[in-house]
């Protein structure tokens, strides 16, 4: 361990380290490996981890950390409040309160330390009529109700009998009158054509529920527009939260605020999000992840538009994804890693591609077939939670719903530009076909802009974070 060490110590300490290792249990050595692509002139450096006994190259000034051996759970960072002010010792408080206690003891969710959102619209009940969501629908009318089993059998027959319309019943009698339901207008927009056999008025349009009634009221609410099915279910259960897990996030969370901060300090907008390796054992092998993924925003140094924190990380992501590919096991993540220069980049001309393409060899006709994949497990953050310090804009927000992340918590909402909640809520859209759950943690209860200054938080409300 002593040669490891030695061997360990040639390369300097970055967050942003470019060298990964990997243990080799068979041949009892240690296998060090590039992690991403090296640029001419740049230093070789290694990720040692958080609990550092030195200032970091890197660091933003010279402040040492006082080692302290003692376990308080949160890897010696409670001495940090020691000697801190007021608000950071607010700050600090936001997180620590879940100390005491049995890890496996459940907290009840109004002691929670951050609020869910209610992430399908099927979750939410409907009490007023502003609430039902609505859409138009064809109808016509039936003089004789001999007419209802002729059209009930037509229908049948053709497209219109559509799983989306379940919830509706088809016959409506209201004052002596019978009325059937044909198609929505999504579905149909134009005014369906009837059976010639069929003596009947031209097809109209109604408002019609869009989703069945949860409760008694909802039903009365949605029966006067159109009789509607009552399907009560469950009312929402969340998932049940330990104190041992809600230390975890705590801990996430502060990892991603101080991450924050440090961007801040660096002149970057401070804003950052953090992956931790998964709370239990059994999703941290299944996803791989036995070291956390951090990223920070860098439109400012990169002078790119699109280098949001979230974009970045997911980026991250890819590319220890790919490395996992490998033999290696034991990876350092990728933070930000710097492009190569347009100088690297070399046009060849338009003959020499088509030269260098005709040489390469032809696909066999009967490849093999590929190994099967289990479904989701290509994608970059299945099973993960993501913290942010600023609810992700639209676009970061999509990025996280194709990457399959399974919830995300953020700090501060963003309420001009916010995709998890505020201008929208990108997962409980419909028609998209992943839903994570949206955590928003509990501030202090003082002026949100405030708490920003006072943390080093501050951006544009504006900003698309």
């Amino acid at each position: 361990m002593a040669l490891a060490l030695g061997l360990g110590s040639l390369f300097n300490h970055s967050q942003r380290p470019n060298v990964s290792y990997t243990f080799d249990p068979a041949s009892e050595s240690i296998r060090y490996t590039t992690s991403r692509k090296v640029l001419p002139d740049e230093e070789l450096c290694i990720f040692y981890g958080h609990k550092l006994w030195f200032d970091p190259v890197d660091a933003v000034d010279n402040t040492t950390v006082v080692p302290d051996e003692r376990d308080d759970g949160w890897g010696g960072l409670a001495s940090l409040n020691e000697g801190v002010s007021d608000h950071e010792a607010s700050l600090w408080d936001l997180y620590n309160q879940f100390q005491e206690g049995e890890s496996g003891e459940d907290v009840p969710e109004e002691q929670l330390p951050f609020t869910r959102l209610k992430l399908t619209p099927e979750d939410e009940e409907e009490e007023d009529m502003d609430a039902v969501r609505k859409e138009d629908a064809w109808v016509v009318d039936l003089p004789e109700p001999r007419q209802a089993a002729i059209m009930l059998k037509w229908l049948k027959q053709t497209a219109f009998d559509i799983p989306s319309m379940a919830h509706l019943k088809r016959i409506r009698k209201l004052d002596n009158k019978m009325s059937m339901i044909l198609i929505v207008t999504r579905e149909h927009p134009t005014a369906p054509t009837l059976p010639e056999n069929v003596e009947l008025s031209a097809p109209y349009i109604v408002t019609v529920p869009k989703t069945a009634a949860l409760t008694t009221t909802s039903l009365k609410l949605k029966s006067s527009l159109w009789p509607t099915i009552y399907a009560p279910r469950k009312k929402f259960e969340p998932e049940p939260w330990s104190r041992g897990k809600v230390q975890w996030a705590c801990e996430a969370m502060k990892e991603v605020v101080e991450r924050a901060q440090f961007a801040g300090r660096n002149g970057e907008l401070p804003i950052a999000a953090y992956v931790p390796p998964p709370f239990d054992e059994e999703t941290r092998l299944a996803t791989q992840l036995l070291e956390p993924l951090s990223a920070h925003d860098t439109r400012a140094s990169a002078a790119h538009p699109l280098r949001h924190c979230i974009i970045n990380l997911v980026r991250a992501a890819g590319e220890l994804r790919a490395l996992l590919k490998s033999p290696a096991s034991h990876l350092t993540p990728i933070v930000d890693d710097p492009s190569p220069g347009s100088e690297s980049l070399v046009a060849l001309p338009a003959n020499q591609v088509t030269e260098a393409l005709s040489t390469l060899p032809s696909q066999p006709s009967n490849p093999e077939p590929k190994p099967e994949v289990r479904n989701g497990a290509h994608y970059l953050l299945t099973s993960l939670t993501l913290f942010t310090t600023h609810e992700p804009c639209v676009m970061c927000s999509m990025a996280l719903l194709h990457s399959r992340v399974k919830e995300v918590f953020y700090l501060i909402p963003m309420e001009k530009t916010g995709g998890c909640g505020s201008v929208t809520c990108v997962p409980r859209l419909e028609g998209v076909n992943h839903r994570y759950a949206v955590n928003k943690w509990r501030l202090p209860k003082e002026d949100v802009e405030s708490w920003m200054k006072k943390s080093g938080l501050v951006i544009d409300r504006a900003c698309d974070a």
